[in-house]
């Protein structure tokens, strides 16, 4: 039987911002809140109850959001929200017909469109007139390619303008988009191309990161024959590489050079049609893909830049990412908003950690989007960027990828920028989307994300699947949203869909994610439910343990995982030392005390164990099954999907866990 314990905090709440009045009564979330009050005689004096009414009345708030953000469509129709029998099964917007790219594409003048910047200050800036006319002429090269609704068009590519481009030509035909990172070895990419049959693949041939060039080449042939679907294979040159033939290659100059730009012919679709084929972590097994609709993707963007984020026309929006990661497509959409897209290809540590910082202060970045693994290594590489940069434009720093932690709180207020906006956002892969995240009418409160997204009937269950206020559970959510999966790829029952969010709890998503409500209202999030560990029965985030174990300065980062021991769980602390630095008992007996009084006792580990390295997603998040199960002598089904398998051989057959 587990148990659910309150979670211990040893500092008393902390207020790090408040919204200026005047800015957050200008904010478009406001403008939002005072409209549903006047349209529906309601009184809503505060976020919460904004949040309460979105959540009570899921058909008209997204009709709300989808006439004051405007989307572009053929066909709205009559009716918003049909239930349907269960969650799985409600639509949104049964009867609209619209276009993702068409959304993408307000916009045709001269303004930035796209700021991008590769290492070694390669830089580059696309209008949104260039950017229509190239997504122009790579839809009709795409169409002659043979192209068209359904099909898949796949990206092999780094976070740069043509990756843009060849997605939004793709949906404006239709087509369903899938991508990679080059970062991924051959059979990673195979695992998830694979499983989706793509018809063209678009390439580069090679990337940079940390000062080196690598060649893609020999890689991209061996992954091009592997999928007989390919029709073509559109190449793009980056860092000129290896002349190796790759099989149906066509250089991306070549293959749109015969048409001249145009109006674009802007497919017209349900709101359901498949725009993204995404792929799960695919650390337990072949990765799940999992197909999110355009009328979804759009509107929960929408909603998240324009009202929680304030993002306005012509302000200049970062995320540090990967093609491989969901943030770039949340990042992409910003241009629905009538933003410019700052895209960085490279590491952010490249020439040293203060790369994205002056590419920010450059360009006059207003909202930055990171990792709080970034911040994290920002803090303990005592870097200071504010002493460096003018960061006055950046109003809001937006993290995600992991918890951020109450000392990142304090890191980025010290030392990035004291009066800023910060928001700590989660959700995932899964949504494509948030479900917690910040917003312009609320405090910030240390540690702390500020509260559930509008429209989100965010919650947190105990085992029984009952709500609770005081204690750490599992986050669920009770109601239907636009951006849950049309389906998954390949599962015609739909079973694998279900076992995936709706078998913890009936009819209801439960996320996998170890929460906890706090007395404001907001949310602290420990880490993920099957990460959690469970000695004596007692169920423990393991981000409640790093947070007080990389507070030590010997410490450079650190996993627990829970073996099995004695019919019971201990948990093991395999931590990375900081150079120069010693694990002795005497540094043990610290880490046991820190962990003890910042935690609990039941936090405290059995085992602390020196490793040289930890396993890692391509996205960058530790993973902590990985190693669990390579403790325990158990078969891993998918390193390919790790940036560093050649971490696991470390943790087999440690004579330190069999006393």
């Amino acid at each position: 039987m587990m148990n659910t314990e309150k979670v211990l905090e040893s500092e008393k709440p902390q207020m790090f911002w408040t919204p200026d009045v005047e800015w957050s009564a200008a904010s478009q979330m406001n403008i939002f809140r005072v409209m549903i009050e006047k349209n529906y005689n309601v009184t809503l004096p505060d976020y919460e109850a904004l949040w309460r009414w979105s959540v009570k009345n899921t058909g008209a708030f997204w009709s709300e959001v989808w006439d004051f953000c405007e989307v572009i469509a053929e066909k709205k129709g009559d009716e918003a929200f049909v239930s349907g029998a269960n969650l799985q099964e409600a639509e949104f917007f049964p009867d609209a017909r619209l276009n993702f790219a068409q959304n993408l594409l307000r916009r045709r003048d001269n303004g930035a469109a796209l700021i991008f910047r590769g290492e070694e200050c390669v830089e580059k800036t696309v209008s949104f007139k260039e950017l229509y006319d190239a997504v122009s002429r790579t839809a009709q090269a795409l169409k002659q390619a043979g192209i068209g609704e359904g099909d898949r068009v796949a990206g092999y590519m780094p976070n740069m303008p043509e990756t843009i481009i060849a997605m939004l030509a793709a949906s404006s035909l239709g087509a369903i988009w899938v991508s990679a990172s080059p970062d991924f070895g051959v059979q990673g990419v195979f695992d998830r191309f694979g499983q989706v049959d793509p018809k063209v693949l678009f390439a580069v041939d090679g990337y940079s990161y940390n000062g080196k060039d690598i060649d893609c080449r020999e890689k991209l042939a061996e992954i091009v024959s592997k999928l007989p679907t390919l029709k073509h294979v559109v190449l793009v040159d980056y860092i000129k590489g290896k002349d190796i033939a790759v099989e149906k290659e066509v250089r991306y100059t070549d293959f749109v050079a015969p048409f001249e730009a145009g109006e674009i012919a802007f497919a017209q679709l349900p709101f359901n049609h498949p725009l993204y084929i995404m792929f799960s972590s695919g650390t337990t097994g072949k990765p799940k893909c999992i197909v999110h609709g355009a009328g979804g993707t759009l509107l929960q963007h929408l909603k998240e830049h324009r009202l929680h984020c304030d993002l306005r026309e012509d302000e200049k929006l970062f995320y540090f990412t990967t093609c491989g990661w969901m943030m770039w497509q949340w990042l992409v959409s910003g241009l629905s908003a009538n933003a410019t897209l700052m895209l960085y290809d490279g590491s952010p540590f490249y020439p040293d950690g203060n790369a994205l910082f002056g590419f920010a202060e450059k360009y006059g970045c207003n909202i930055f989007g990171t990792s709080a693994k970034f911040i994290d290594a920002l803090r303990k590489g005592d870097l200071s960027p504010k002493d460096k940069h003018d960061l006055s434009t950046v109003r809001m720093i937006t993290s995600t990828g992991s918890p951020l932690v109450h000392e990142g709180f304090d890191y980025i207020y010290d030392h990035i920028k004291e009066d800023i906006h910060i928001a700590s956002i989660s959700g995932g892969t899964d949504i494509v989307s948030c479900f917690v995240l910040g917003n312009p009418l609320s405090a910030v409160w240390r540690g702390e994300i500020q509260g559930p997204g509008l429209g989100m009937d965010v919650d947190i269950f105990d085992e029984n699947g009952e709500p609770v206020r005081e204690l750490a559970g599992e986050l669920v959510c009770k109601t239907a949203f636009p951006s849950m999966p049309v389906m998954f790829w390949n599962d015609e029952t739909g079973e694998k869909y279900h076992d995936a969010y709706f078998a913890r709890f009936d009819n209801i998503w439960c996320h996998g994610d170890w929460s906890q409500w706090t007395e404001h209202g907001g949310l602290i999030i420990y880490g993920r439910s099957d990460a959690t560990l469970n000695p004596g029965g007692v169920r423990i985030g393991t981000a409640e343990i790093y947070r007080q174990v990389e507070q030590l300065p010997e410490i450079k980062e650190s996993i627990a995982v829970g073996q099995d021991w004695d019919d019971d769980v201990r948990v093991v602390l395999f931590v990375v030392m900081a150079e120069g630095a010693k694990l002795d008992d005497d540094l043990k007996s610290r880490i046991r005390t820190a962990i003890r009084t910042g935690a609990s006792p039941r936090h405290v580990p059995a085992k602390i164990i020196e490793v040289a390295d930890i396993p890692r997603t391509k996205s960058g998040k530790i993973t902590e099954l990985a190693v669990r199960d390579v403790i325990h002598g158990r078969p891993l089904k998918n390193i390919e999907a790790l940036a560093n398998p050649a971490a696991l051989d470390i943790y087999q057959d440690m004579p330190e866990l069999q006393e």
